[in-house]
């Protein structure tokens, strides 16, 4: 999409492996899987990471930059309670490479 002239940015709690994989921004979030903009039925926090998001777009200089998010959960994101019992498809299969990119960035 970029090479087409459509600026992207991944809004992501797995920045090192969205960084290592090529994204050109991303906007890390310490939020777990599948609360990445916020808490349910919670618009006015959600537009707020919204906007963030968005303003990486002015910020950005160049590609691989990893912009943290100023947003904090109100729990640690793995006691979340709401979490299913089973992994979804998608995160499991990515598991292995997340665990790997995470590893790798530590090691810097």
């Amino acid at each position: 999409m970029e090479e087409s002239g459509f600026s992207t940015v991944v809004l992501t709690p797995t920045p090192e492996y969205h960084r290592k994989i090529g994204f050109p921004r991303v906007a890390a979030i310490a939020y777990p899987y599948g609360r990445v903009v916020g808490e349910v039925h919670d618009s006015g926090g959600q537009r707020a990471v919204l906007l963030e998001v968005l303003s990486v777009f002015e910020k950005a200089e160049r590609a691989g930059e990893v912009y943290h998010l100023p947003f904090t959960w109100p729990e640690d994101p793995k006691d979340t309670k709401w979490h299913p019992s089973e992994m979804s498809p998608i995160v499991k299969l990515l598991l292995d490479k997340i665990k790997k990119a995470r590893k790798e960035a530590g090691d810097r």
